[in-house]
C-alpha cells in the first residue's frame, strides 16, 4: 500500500490572519475524529446527537482506536489536505483565496470555519467537502451548517460532488494499478467501496450510489481493470438496513467462487482513518487471510500534493461556473 510520489514541492499555506480583505473563503469541511484517546467519548457523543453511547458501545470503539495506533491520523491529515488545497490554489492565483477548515463532529467545527473567515472580511464562501459523492446525509448537511454560520453576511456556494474530477480520478487509477501488481494476480477483482449510508436514502432518488458507480466504472476503465464490482462498508449500528452488499460478505462469496486475490480501494474515503485502518486493513484483511485470499488495498490520497492540485482545481472550476 506504498504512496505514489508527486514531484511538486508542496507549502504549508500561509496563516489565515495575514489575509486581506476582499479574498475569497473556502471552507474545507471534514467528518472529524477525536483529538485524543480522552475525547472518544465526547466524539461519539457528538455523532449520536447529544446521546451518550453505552458502555460496550464506547469500549468496543475504544478498542479498535487502540489497535490503530490508540488515534486515528485523520484530524492532520485534514489539516495537511488543507494547506495543501491553500498552497495549491496560491500558486495558481496569488492572492485571491483564503483557506480554512470545518468539521462536522469535532473542533475546529464547521461554525468556526465560517467565524474565522468571516472574520477575515471574505467577499464569499465556497464550501468544499472531502467525500467525492453527494449525499443528503452528507454533503447536504455539511452545506446547511456552512448556510446556516453565515447568516446571510455573504454568499456560501458549496460545490455539490467531485466524484468524476480528472485528477483524482487519475491518482486512485495509479494507485490500483500498484495495489494489482502487489498481489501479483492479473485476474484479480478489484472492490470499490464507500462508507454505507441508511437504504432510506434511496426511496428519494438520493444519487450517492449512483455516484460511487460512476466512480468506480472510470477508475476501472483508467487503471485497465477487467473484473471490478461496488461494495460497501463501515455500517452503522442501528435498526435501520444499510447499503449492501457489505464489503466482508464480498469477500466470503468471492472465496465461494474460487477467487484467489481481492484488491478494495476505498475511492469514498479521502485519507487513512478509523473506517480505513482498522475496517480494511484490519478486519476486511483478516477474514481475506481466513479464507486464504490474497488482499491488497490501494493508498489512500491523504495530502499528496497531485491530490490537493485536484481539489484546488475542483474549487476554480467552481468559481468560474455561472451562477
Amino acid at each position: 500500500m506504498r504512496a505514489r510520489r508527486s514531484t511538486r514541492r508542496s507549502s504549508r499555506r500561509r496563516p489565515v490572519s495575514d489575509s486581506p480583505a476582499g479574498r475569497i473563503g473556502v471552507l474545507v469541511m471534514a467528518y472529524g475524529t477525536p483529538a485524543s484517546p480522552d475525547d472518544v467519548e465526547r466524539y461519539y457523543t457528538h455523532i449520536r446527537h447529544g446521546r451518550p453511547p453505552a458502555p460496550e458501545l464506547l469500549t468496543e470503539l475504544q478498542d479498535r482506536y487502540d489497535a490503530i495506533g490508540g488515534i486515528s491520523p485523520l484530524l492532520a491529515t485534514t489539516r495537511a489536505q488543507a494547506d495543501g488545497i491553500a498552497a495549491a490554489l496560491e500558486e495558481r492565483e496569488p492572492g485571491r483565496f483564503v483557506v480554512g477548515l470545518g468539521q462536522k463532529h469535532s473542533a475546529p467545527f464547521i461554525e468556526d470555519g465560517v467565524a474565522e473567515l468571516l472574520g477575515l472580511g471574505v467577499e464569499r464562501i465556497i464550501g468544499l467537502v472531502l467525500a467525492p459523492h453527494y449525499s443528503t446525509m452528507s454533503v447536504a448537511q455539511y452545506a446547511s451548517r456552512a448556510v446556516e454560520a453565515a447568516g446571510g453576511r455573504v454568499p456560501v456556494s458549496v460545490v455539490q460532488s467531485w466524484h468524476l474530477e480528472p485528477g483524482y480520478l487519475d491518482l486512485l487509477a495509479g494507485y490500483v494499478r500498484d495495489a494489482v501488481a502487489q498481489v501479483q494476480d492479473d485476474g484479480c477483482e478489484v472492490l470499490f467501496t464507500a462508507h454505507s449510508l441508511p437504504v432510506r436514502i434511496l426511496e428519494a432518488g438520493d444519487p450517492y450510489p449512483d455516484q460511487l458507480a460512476e466512480t468506480a466504472a472510470a477508475l476501472a476503465d483508467r487503471a485497465g481493470v477487467a473484473r471490478w464490482s461496488v461494495a460497501w462498508q463501515s455500517a452503522g449500528r442501528t435498526a435501520d438496513p444499510w447499503i449492501g452488499p457489505d464489503v466482508l460478505d464480498v469477500l466470503r462469496e468471492r472465496a465461494a467462487e474460487g477467487a484467489s486475490a481481492i484488491v478494495v480501494c476505498s475511492c469514498g474515503f479521502v485519507a487513512d482513518h478509523l473506517e480505513v485502518l482498522y475496517d480494511l486493513d484490519i478486519e476486511a484483511a483478516g477474514v481475506a487471510d481466513e479464507l486464504g485470499i490474497a488482499f491488497a488495498r490501494t493508498a489512500s490520497p491523504n495530502a499528496d500534493p497531485a491530490f490537493t492540485d485536484a481539489l484546488a482545481t475542483v474549487v476554480l472550476d467552481h468559481v468560474q461556473a455561472p451562477a
